[in-house]
């Protein structure tokens, strides 16, 4: 029989408890979106719809037709500003307002989030409004309207993609706010209930 003050003494180690994981790992970085919320964490929408994602999937290619409809408004407008803005200046400058609507709804579109998804909803809607307004005035008064606009005769003169555009644009925008589950202003308090 051993002896038992000369037994070695055994240390029973402590049981160690993993801490729970940090928020941080299960929701994504903390880091801050354009508008204020939390880039990786889930706002209230069902499936977790992320900032960014009306530019995603179909969004990609309506951002590139508004960049292209920018682009070349903003040419137009710039050229006719320049070389004989007295032969229409009302014209001239609705094309101008018309490119700068466009490049407003390219970069609200392509960046996503609470904030930009708002002005994407305004500047479609100006837009409709616009090609509606104008298009209806260049019919109804061509003298008003010396030289078209990107928006005169609801832009035929860009194969009537002015009008069909912007119905495109709040389509889209309705469909990704539905995806998301719900308004994607993403209202109220975020999901953890920080600031």
């Amino acid at each position: 029989m051993p002896d038992p003050e000369h037994e070695p003494v055994r240390e029973t180690e402590p049981v160690r408890e993993d801490p729970p994981a940090p928020e941080t790992a299960v929701r994504g970085p903390l880091t801050r979106a354009d508008d204020g919320a939390r880039a990786g964490a889930e706002a209230r929408t069902g499936d977790g719809a992320r900032p960014g994602a009306t530019a995603g999937g179909p969004g990609r290619l309506l951002v590139a037709v508004y960049a292209i409809f920018a682009l070349a408004a903003g040419a137009r407008a710039g050229v006719q500003i320049a070389t004989r803005f007295s032969d229409a200046p009302v014209a001239y400058l609705l094309s101008a307002f018309a490119a700068a609507v466009y490049v407003l709804a390219t970069v609200a579109l392509a960046r996503g989030g609470r904030t930009s998804f708002r002005i994407a909803v305004a500047a479609c809607a100006t837009e409709l409004a616009g090609v509606l307004a104008v298009g209806t005035l260049s019919i109804a008064d061509r003298a008003a309207f010396p030289d078209e606009t990107v928006w005169s005769v609801y832009g035929r003169g860009y194969g009537f993609v002015p009008l069909v555009l912007p119905v495109v644009g709040l389509l889209w925008l309705r469909r990704t706010a539905r995806r998301g589950g719900g308004t994607p202003a993403g209202g109220g308090r975020p999901v953890s209930g920080g600031v």
